[in-house]
Protein backbone atom coordinates (compact mmCIF):
# COMPACT_ATOMS: atom_id res chain seq x y z
CA UNK A 1 0.00 0.00 0.00
CA UNK A 2 1.20 3.37 -0.67
CA UNK A 3 1.08 5.86 2.14
CA UNK A 4 -2.20 7.72 0.90
CA UNK A 5 -3.84 4.37 1.71
CA UNK A 6 -1.62 3.31 5.12
CA UNK A 7 -3.18 6.83 6.56
CA UNK A 8 -6.60 6.30 5.39
CA UNK A 9 -6.63 2.31 6.47
CA UNK A 10 -5.46 3.65 10.00
CA UNK A 11 -7.99 6.88 10.30
CA UNK A 12 -11.01 4.26 9.19
CA UNK A 13 -10.02 2.14 12.11
CA UNK A 14 -9.99 4.59 14.84
CA UNK A 15 -12.83 6.27 13.18
CA UNK A 16 -15.36 3.87 15.26
CA UNK A 17 -17.71 6.16 15.88
CA UNK A 18 -18.52 10.00 15.32
CA UNK A 19 -16.45 10.54 19.31
CA UNK A 20 -13.69 8.36 17.45
CA UNK A 21 -13.72 10.26 14.66
CA UNK A 22 -13.23 13.45 16.31
CA UNK A 23 -10.99 11.91 18.57
CA UNK A 24 -8.89 10.78 15.63
CA UNK A 25 -8.55 14.25 14.06
CA UNK A 26 -7.41 15.97 17.32
CA UNK A 27 -4.74 13.54 17.56
CA UNK A 28 -3.21 14.41 14.13
CA UNK A 29 -3.76 17.91 14.58
CA UNK A 30 -2.24 18.28 17.76
CA UNK A 31 1.17 16.46 16.07
CA UNK A 32 1.38 19.75 13.68
CA UNK A 33 0.91 21.59 16.94
CA UNK A 34 -2.74 22.93 17.15
CA UNK A 35 -4.07 24.27 19.87
CA UNK A 36 -7.21 23.33 21.50
CA UNK A 37 -10.34 26.13 22.30
CA UNK A 38 -13.34 25.66 24.13
CA UNK A 39 -16.67 26.98 23.30
CA UNK A 40 -17.38 28.02 27.37
CA UNK A 41 -14.03 30.51 26.96
CA UNK A 42 -13.06 33.39 25.96
CA UNK A 43 -10.77 33.36 22.63
CA UNK A 44 -7.35 35.07 22.04
CA UNK A 45 -6.01 34.50 18.80
CA UNK A 46 -2.56 35.41 16.74
CA UNK A 47 -2.39 35.25 13.26
CA UNK A 48 0.46 32.51 11.76
CA UNK A 49 -0.91 30.17 14.47
CA UNK A 50 -3.70 27.20 14.25
CA UNK A 51 -6.85 26.07 16.14
CA UNK A 52 -9.25 23.39 16.81
CA UNK A 53 -12.48 23.42 18.95
CA UNK A 54 -14.07 19.99 19.57
CA UNK A 55 -18.28 20.60 20.37
CA UNK A 56 -20.18 18.79 21.95
CA UNK A 57 -17.59 15.46 21.35
CA UNK A 58 -18.13 14.64 17.65
CA UNK A 59 -18.04 17.77 16.19
CA UNK A 60 -14.46 18.95 15.00
CA UNK A 61 -13.56 22.21 13.46
CA UNK A 62 -9.97 23.34 12.85
CA UNK A 63 -8.52 26.23 11.62
CA UNK A 64 -5.08 28.43 10.44
CA UNK A 65 -4.81 31.73 10.59
CA UNK A 66 -2.29 33.90 7.96
CA UNK A 67 -0.21 36.57 8.42
CA UNK A 68 -3.18 38.24 6.47
CA UNK A 69 -5.85 37.24 7.94
CA UNK A 70 -8.38 38.49 5.20
CA UNK A 71 -6.85 38.09 1.77
CA UNK A 72 -9.31 34.91 1.63
CA UNK A 73 -11.70 32.66 3.17
CA UNK A 74 -11.71 28.92 2.71
CA UNK A 75 -13.61 26.38 4.18
CA UNK A 76 -13.67 23.05 3.24
CA UNK A 77 -16.63 20.60 5.53
CA UNK A 78 -17.83 16.98 5.78
CA UNK A 79 -19.39 14.87 8.42
CA UNK A 80 -18.22 12.00 11.29
CA UNK A 81 -21.34 9.92 11.62
CA UNK A 82 -22.67 6.89 9.49
CA UNK A 83 -25.44 4.57 9.35
CA UNK A 84 -24.91 2.27 12.19
CA UNK A 85 -27.22 0.44 15.06
CA UNK A 86 -27.42 2.21 18.36
CA UNK A 87 -27.87 1.06 21.67
CA UNK A 88 -31.14 1.96 23.67
CA UNK A 89 -31.30 2.08 27.21
CA UNK A 90 -31.86 -0.31 29.35
CA UNK A 91 -30.67 -3.01 26.75
CA UNK A 92 -30.71 -6.31 28.09
CA UNK A 93 -33.07 -8.58 26.33
CA UNK A 94 -33.50 -12.24 27.33
CA UNK A 95 -34.77 -14.97 25.56
CA UNK A 96 -34.81 -18.50 26.77
CA UNK A 97 -30.83 -18.54 27.71
CA UNK A 98 -29.60 -16.09 25.19
CA UNK A 99 -28.81 -12.07 25.84
CA UNK A 100 -29.70 -9.80 23.21
CA UNK A 101 -29.63 -5.92 22.94
CA UNK A 102 -32.03 -3.50 22.22
CA UNK A 103 -31.03 -1.25 19.61
CA UNK A 104 -32.24 1.39 17.25
CA UNK A 105 -31.23 2.54 13.37
CA UNK A 106 -29.27 5.60 13.21
CA UNK A 107 -29.42 6.66 9.19
CA UNK A 108 -30.52 5.21 5.85
CA UNK A 109 -28.50 1.32 6.77
CA UNK A 110 -29.01 -0.91 4.40
CA UNK A 111 -29.81 -3.45 6.86
CA UNK A 112 -29.42 -6.89 5.65
CA UNK A 113 -25.72 -5.97 4.89
CA UNK A 114 -24.89 -5.89 8.98
CA UNK A 115 -26.50 -9.49 9.31
CA UNK A 116 -24.07 -12.64 10.03
CA UNK A 117 -20.83 -9.95 10.36
CA UNK A 118 -18.70 -9.77 13.53
CA UNK A 119 -20.02 -6.44 15.18
CA UNK A 120 -17.83 -4.44 18.29
CA UNK A 121 -19.27 -1.04 20.20
CA UNK A 122 -17.77 2.07 20.55
CA UNK A 123 -19.03 5.40 21.67
CA UNK A 124 -19.03 7.61 25.23
CA UNK A 125 -19.85 6.28 28.85
CA UNK A 126 -21.01 9.57 31.10
CA UNK A 127 -20.56 8.59 34.81
CA UNK A 128 -21.52 10.20 37.72
CA UNK A 129 -19.57 13.14 39.21
CA UNK A 130 -19.59 15.54 41.95
CA UNK A 131 -20.76 18.31 40.02
CA UNK A 132 -23.76 17.37 37.80
CA UNK A 133 -23.74 19.92 35.14
CA UNK A 134 -20.15 18.36 34.47
CA UNK A 135 -20.61 14.55 34.44
CA UNK A 136 -17.55 12.33 34.09
CA UNK A 137 -17.13 11.44 30.33
CA UNK A 138 -15.16 8.26 28.71
CA UNK A 139 -14.75 7.59 25.60
CA UNK A 140 -14.71 3.77 25.25
CA UNK A 141 -14.03 1.11 22.48
CA UNK A 142 -14.16 -2.75 22.72
CA UNK A 143 -12.28 -3.35 19.67
CA UNK A 144 -13.33 -7.14 20.02
CA UNK A 145 -15.75 -8.76 17.79
CA UNK A 146 -18.88 -8.72 20.85
CA UNK A 147 -22.25 -9.24 18.71
CA UNK A 148 -23.74 -10.91 15.56
CA UNK A 149 -27.23 -10.94 13.94
CA UNK A 150 -27.67 -14.10 12.60
CA UNK A 151 -30.06 -14.23 9.59
CA UNK A 152 -32.76 -16.96 9.73
CA UNK A 153 -31.60 -20.32 7.96
CA UNK A 154 -33.53 -20.19 4.81
CA UNK A 155 -34.85 -23.68 5.81
CA UNK A 156 -37.00 -21.47 7.75
CA UNK A 157 -37.68 -18.89 5.40
CA UNK A 158 -37.77 -20.55 1.98
CA UNK A 159 -38.78 -17.41 -0.10
CA UNK A 160 -36.11 -15.34 1.27
CA UNK A 161 -33.86 -15.15 -1.48
CA UNK A 162 -37.66 -13.58 -3.08
CA UNK A 163 -36.56 -10.29 -0.92
CA UNK A 164 -36.97 -9.63 2.96
CA UNK A 165 -38.01 -7.46 4.43
CA UNK A 166 -36.55 -6.79 8.26
CA UNK A 167 -38.41 -5.53 10.74
CA UNK A 168 -35.80 -2.98 13.33
CA UNK A 169 -37.41 -4.03 16.48
CA UNK A 170 -37.52 -7.82 15.93
CA UNK A 171 -35.13 -8.76 13.21
CA UNK A 172 -31.95 -6.37 13.80
CA UNK A 173 -31.31 -7.47 17.31
CA UNK A 174 -27.81 -8.41 18.13
CA UNK A 175 -26.64 -11.67 19.92
CA UNK A 176 -24.51 -10.58 22.73
CA UNK A 177 -24.47 -13.87 25.46
CA UNK A 178 -25.65 -16.67 26.87
CA UNK A 179 -26.15 -17.77 30.24
CA UNK A 180 -25.99 -21.05 32.04
CA UNK A 181 -29.67 -20.86 32.81
CA UNK A 182 -32.54 -18.30 32.01
CA UNK A 183 -31.57 -14.95 33.99
CA UNK A 184 -33.85 -13.35 36.75
CA UNK A 185 -33.24 -9.81 35.09
CA UNK A 186 -31.97 -7.31 32.44
CA UNK A 187 -28.81 -5.90 33.85
CA UNK A 188 -26.52 -8.15 32.07
CA UNK A 189 -25.20 -5.05 29.57
CA UNK A 190 -24.27 -2.45 32.64
CA UNK A 191 -22.34 -5.12 33.95
CA UNK A 192 -20.45 -5.63 30.77
CA UNK A 193 -19.76 -2.03 30.48
CA UNK A 194 -18.20 -1.73 34.00
CA UNK A 195 -16.18 -4.93 33.73
CA UNK A 196 -14.87 -4.38 30.15
CA UNK A 197 -14.17 -0.85 30.93
CA UNK A 198 -13.33 -1.09 34.09
CA UNK A 199 -15.91 1.55 35.42
CA UNK A 200 -18.01 1.94 38.54
CA UNK A 201 -21.82 0.16 38.19
CA UNK A 202 -23.02 2.15 40.48
CA UNK A 203 -21.59 5.61 38.43
CA UNK A 204 -22.66 4.46 35.30
CA UNK A 205 -25.49 6.96 34.48
CA UNK A 206 -26.09 7.13 30.35
CA UNK A 207 -24.42 6.37 27.62
CA UNK A 208 -24.12 6.86 23.64
CA UNK A 209 -22.45 3.81 22.04
CA UNK A 210 -22.05 2.78 18.15
CA UNK A 211 -22.16 -0.77 16.96
CA UNK A 212 -20.01 -0.88 14.02
CA UNK A 213 -18.50 -3.68 11.94
CA UNK A 214 -15.63 -5.07 13.56
CA UNK A 215 -13.60 -6.43 9.98
CA UNK A 216 -10.28 -3.93 8.82
CA UNK A 217 -10.38 -2.25 5.55
CA UNK A 218 -8.45 -4.24 2.89
CA UNK A 219 -7.43 -4.11 -0.54
CA UNK A 220 -9.32 -6.08 -3.19
CA UNK A 221 -9.30 -6.96 -6.96
CA UNK A 222 -7.24 -8.72 -9.52
CA UNK A 223 -4.47 -5.60 -9.23
CA UNK A 224 -5.66 -4.28 -5.53
CA UNK A 225 -7.48 -1.54 -7.57
CA UNK A 226 -10.52 -1.52 -4.96
CA UNK A 227 -10.51 -0.65 -1.35
CA UNK A 228 -13.31 -2.65 0.63
CA UNK A 229 -14.33 -1.14 4.13
CA UNK A 230 -17.07 0.15 6.72
CA UNK A 231 -17.18 3.75 7.30
CA UNK A 232 -15.83 5.16 3.66
CA UNK A 233 -19.18 7.53 3.70
CA UNK A 234 -17.96 9.47 5.17
CA UNK A 235 -14.44 8.65 6.87
CA UNK A 236 -12.79 9.67 3.53
CA UNK A 237 -13.93 12.97 3.47
CA UNK A 238 -13.22 13.72 6.90
CA UNK A 239 -9.40 12.30 6.33
CA UNK A 240 -9.26 14.22 3.21
CA UNK A 241 -10.05 17.60 5.02
CA UNK A 242 -7.64 16.72 7.66
CA UNK A 243 -4.77 16.09 5.18
CA UNK A 244 -5.34 19.14 2.91
CA UNK A 245 -5.40 21.62 6.33
CA UNK A 246 -2.63 19.82 7.29
CA UNK A 247 -0.49 19.91 4.57
CA UNK A 248 -1.96 23.40 3.08
CA UNK A 249 1.14 25.54 2.65
CA UNK A 250 -1.08 28.96 2.62
CA UNK A 251 0.63 31.61 5.09
CA UNK A 252 -2.42 33.68 4.34
CA UNK A 253 -6.34 33.69 4.69
CA UNK A 254 -8.39 32.02 7.30
CA UNK A 255 -8.46 28.63 6.48
CA UNK A 256 -11.16 25.96 8.22
CA UNK A 257 -12.41 22.59 8.04
CA UNK A 258 -15.88 22.07 10.09
CA UNK A 259 -16.27 18.30 10.73
CA UNK A 260 -19.87 17.91 11.57
CA UNK A 261 -22.04 14.74 13.49
CA UNK A 262 -25.18 14.00 12.63
CA UNK A 263 -25.51 14.24 8.65
CA UNK A 264 -27.12 11.16 8.23
CA UNK A 265 -30.19 12.44 10.30
CA UNK A 266 -30.53 15.66 9.24
CA UNK A 267 -28.32 17.54 10.41
CA UNK A 268 -30.63 19.62 12.49
CA UNK A 269 -28.81 19.36 16.21
CA UNK A 270 -26.49 21.24 18.23
CA UNK A 271 -23.46 20.08 16.67
CA UNK A 272 -24.82 19.35 12.82
CA UNK A 273 -24.38 21.32 10.06
CA UNK A 274 -27.76 23.08 10.57
CA UNK A 275 -27.12 24.97 13.72
CA UNK A 276 -25.40 27.69 14.13
CA UNK A 277 -21.70 26.37 15.29
CA UNK A 278 -19.82 27.24 12.35
CA UNK A 279 -21.22 30.46 11.76
CA UNK A 280 -20.95 31.63 15.21
CA UNK A 281 -16.95 30.12 15.49
CA UNK A 282 -16.37 32.43 12.40
CA UNK A 283 -17.66 35.67 13.87
CA UNK A 284 -15.50 34.69 16.84
CA UNK A 285 -12.98 34.14 15.11
CA UNK A 286 -12.96 37.68 13.31
CA UNK A 287 -14.22 39.14 16.66
CA UNK A 288 -10.86 37.53 18.72
CA UNK A 289 -9.06 39.46 15.99
CA UNK A 290 -10.65 42.74 15.92
CA UNK A 291 -12.52 42.63 12.80
CA UNK A 292 -16.39 43.62 12.11
CA UNK A 293 -19.33 41.28 11.75
CA UNK A 294 -19.82 43.54 8.27
CA UNK A 295 -15.90 42.48 7.42
CA UNK A 296 -16.96 38.82 7.74
CA UNK A 297 -20.09 39.10 6.03
CA UNK A 298 -17.76 40.86 2.82
CA UNK A 299 -15.24 37.62 3.32
CA UNK A 300 -18.09 35.49 2.81
CA UNK A 301 -19.29 37.55 -0.15
CA UNK A 302 -16.03 36.21 -1.72
CA UNK A 303 -15.08 33.56 -0.45
CA UNK A 304 -15.31 29.55 -1.44
CA UNK A 305 -16.74 26.44 0.56
CA UNK A 306 -16.14 22.60 -0.71
CA UNK A 307 -18.66 20.02 1.22
CA UNK A 308 -16.86 16.90 1.02
CA UNK A 309 -19.32 13.60 0.44
CA UNK A 310 -19.58 10.72 -0.52
CA UNK A 311 -20.71 10.11 -4.51
CA UNK A 312 -22.46 6.95 -6.14
CA UNK A 313 -20.05 5.17 -8.71
CA UNK A 314 -21.80 3.40 -12.02
CA UNK A 315 -22.33 0.02 -11.14
CA UNK A 316 -21.57 -2.97 -13.68
CA UNK A 317 -24.90 -4.88 -12.45
CA UNK A 318 -27.26 -2.25 -12.20
CA UNK A 319 -25.78 0.23 -15.62
CA UNK A 320 -29.68 1.67 -16.03
CA UNK A 321 -29.51 3.47 -12.43
CA UNK A 322 -27.20 6.28 -13.88
CA UNK A 323 -27.74 9.23 -15.66
CA UNK A 324 -27.09 8.50 -19.28
CA UNK A 325 -23.84 11.34 -19.39
CA UNK A 326 -22.60 12.03 -16.35
CA UNK A 327 -21.20 8.80 -14.81
CA UNK A 328 -18.35 8.53 -12.07
CA UNK A 329 -16.75 5.06 -11.95
CA UNK A 330 -14.38 3.72 -9.76
CA UNK A 331 -10.87 4.91 -10.24
CA UNK A 332 -11.47 8.04 -12.02
CA UNK A 333 -10.68 10.30 -9.53
CA UNK A 334 -12.67 13.27 -7.82
CA UNK A 335 -16.51 13.67 -8.19
CA UNK A 336 -17.90 16.68 -8.83
CA UNK A 337 -21.60 16.41 -7.64
CA UNK A 338 -24.28 18.74 -8.85
CA UNK A 339 -28.07 19.16 -8.91
CA UNK A 340 -30.55 22.02 -9.90
CA UNK A 341 -32.57 21.60 -7.12
CA UNK A 342 -29.76 22.43 -4.58
CA UNK A 343 -29.70 19.12 -2.89
CA UNK A 344 -25.92 19.32 -4.05
CA UNK A 345 -24.98 22.74 -3.52
CA UNK A 346 -23.01 24.31 -6.65
CA UNK A 347 -23.78 26.78 -9.42
CA UNK A 348 -21.66 27.16 -12.61
CA UNK A 349 -19.18 29.27 -11.08
CA UNK A 350 -18.26 27.04 -8.26
CA UNK A 351 -18.09 24.43 -11.20
CA UNK A 352 -16.11 26.55 -13.07
CA UNK A 353 -13.18 26.81 -9.58
CA UNK A 354 -13.55 23.50 -8.66
CA UNK A 355 -12.70 22.75 -12.40
CA UNK A 356 -10.14 24.90 -12.94
CA UNK A 357 -7.83 24.00 -9.34
CA UNK A 358 -8.44 20.49 -10.81
CA UNK A 359 -6.84 20.92 -14.39
CA UNK A 360 -3.88 23.23 -13.35
CA UNK A 361 -3.02 20.83 -10.87
CA UNK A 362 -3.58 17.46 -13.15
CA UNK A 363 -5.90 16.22 -10.45
CA UNK A 364 -8.72 13.69 -12.06
CA UNK A 365 -12.33 14.94 -11.89
CA UNK A 366 -15.67 13.58 -13.40
CA UNK A 367 -19.14 14.52 -12.79
CA UNK A 368 -22.03 12.78 -10.69
CA UNK A 369 -25.86 13.83 -11.64
CA UNK A 370 -28.69 11.65 -10.90
CA UNK A 371 -31.00 9.99 -13.03
CA UNK A 372 -34.19 13.03 -13.57
CA UNK A 373 -36.52 10.23 -12.63
CA UNK A 374 -34.98 9.38 -9.58
CA UNK A 375 -34.29 11.38 -6.14
CA UNK A 376 -30.87 11.04 -4.91
CA UNK A 377 -29.55 12.06 -1.77
CA UNK A 378 -28.33 15.34 0.03
CA UNK A 379 -25.07 16.79 1.74
CA UNK A 380 -24.75 19.23 4.36
CA UNK A 381 -23.31 21.61 1.80
CA UNK A 382 -26.57 23.04 1.19
CA UNK A 383 -27.35 23.20 4.70
CA UNK A 384 -24.32 25.44 5.69
CA UNK A 385 -24.41 27.35 3.33
CA UNK A 386 -27.45 28.48 3.21
CA UNK A 387 -27.19 29.88 6.87
CA UNK A 388 -23.53 30.82 5.69
CA UNK A 389 -24.08 32.30 2.29
CA UNK A 390 -20.78 31.41 0.23
CA UNK A 391 -19.87 30.21 -3.11
CA UNK A 392 -20.29 26.22 -2.13
CA UNK A 393 -19.24 23.07 -4.40
CA UNK A 394 -19.98 19.49 -3.49
CA UNK A 395 -17.01 17.17 -4.25
CA UNK A 396 -16.76 13.38 -3.01
CA UNK A 397 -15.27 9.89 -4.09
CA UNK A 398 -17.60 7.81 -5.75
CA UNK A 399 -18.53 4.25 -4.24
CA UNK A 400 -20.42 1.08 -4.39
CA UNK A 401 -23.00 -0.05 -1.85
CA UNK A 402 -23.06 3.05 -0.45
CA UNK A 403 -24.59 2.94 3.54
CA UNK A 404 -23.78 -0.84 3.26
CA UNK A 405 -22.42 -2.34 6.12
CA UNK A 406 -19.07 -2.98 3.71
CA UNK A 407 -18.73 0.03 0.97
CA UNK A 408 -16.16 -0.34 -1.98
CA UNK A 409 -13.82 2.62 -3.20
CA UNK A 410 -11.17 2.94 -6.18
CA UNK A 411 -7.70 2.61 -4.37
CA UNK A 412 -6.44 5.78 -6.10
CA UNK A 413 -9.44 8.23 -5.49
CA UNK A 414 -8.58 8.81 -2.05
CA UNK A 415 -5.17 10.70 -3.44
CA UNK A 416 -7.48 12.84 -5.63
CA UNK A 417 -9.79 14.25 -3.23
CA UNK A 418 -6.55 15.15 -0.87
CA UNK A 419 -4.95 16.38 -3.71
CA UNK A 420 -7.25 18.99 -4.36
CA UNK A 421 -8.20 19.68 -0.76
CA UNK A 422 -3.93 20.44 -0.34
CA UNK A 423 -4.07 22.78 -3.35
CA UNK A 424 -7.35 24.55 -2.14
CA UNK A 425 -5.26 25.13 1.34
CA UNK A 426 -2.35 26.36 -0.33
CA UNK A 427 -3.52 29.30 -1.96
Amino acid sequence: MDTIQTGLFDFLEKAVSPFHSAQAGMDLLEEKGFTPLSLSHPWSLTPGKAYYIRVFGSTLLAFRIGRKPRSHLHIAAAHTDFPCLRIKPHAGIHTQNYGKLNVELYGGMIRNTWLDRPLSLAGKIVLRSDDAYNPDVRYVDARRPLLTIPHLAIHMNPSVNDGEKLNPQKDMLPLFTQFGSTPTDDSFFPEFLADEFSLPAEDILSYELTVYPAEPPCLLGRNNEFISSSRLDNQTSVYACLMGLLNGTSTDGLNLIALFDNEEVGSRSKQGAASLICPQILQRIYAALGYTESELFSDMGRGYFFSLDAAHAFHPNYPGKNDPTNISVLNGGLVLKTACSQTYAGDAEAIAIARSLCESHDIPYQFFLNRSDMRGGSTLGSLLSANMPMRTMDVGLPLLAMHSARETMGASDQEALQRLMTVFFSR
